[in-house]
């Protein structure tokens, strides 16, 4: 298992993504949240979280991925179905899966993340979705 680093500040790829890639905008973070990061919409107070696949529970699904970095409280543009310059040197056709670190994704299941949420495209980008629930 191999967390997938990002190179740089990770930008969206797909140029024009229509609105149905769009989960929802002006959601507020419940926590400083990176460009590029895995996330999920936390029930009980309507926030938005990093994903993490450390146990089989809400936190380790992915409801969409961050369109740009955003802090504590501020507004969050969650997509899906798009793809991202992520990284370098990447394996094309590895599947991608949350990682047990928050707003990370490894190359292999975690404890949590069972499900592939990505695939690498070629040796700088991946397609990203949304956890099947």
């Amino acid at each position: 298992m191999a967390t997938v680093a990002k190179s740089g500040t990770p930008s969206l790829a797909t140029r024009n993504p229509c609105p149905a890639h769009q989960v929802g905008s002006g959601f507020k973070a419940g926590e400083a949240i990176g460009a590029g990061d895995p996330c999920y919409l936390k029930a009980s107070d309507g926030l938005v979280y990093k994903s993490i696949g450390t146990t089989a529970n809400a936190a380790a699904k992915v409801d969409g991925w961050s369109a740009g970095a955003s802090a504590n409280g501020e507004a969050v543009t969650l997509l899906t179905d798009v793809d991202f310059y992520y990284g370098a040197a990447m394996s094309p056709g590895d599947r991608l899966y949350i990682s047990l670190t928050a707003g990370a994704i490894q190359n292999a299941t975690s404890a949590g993340g069972t499900g592939a949420i990505g695939k690498v495209i070629d040796a700088t980008r991946i397609r990203v979705w949304a956890s099947t629930y």
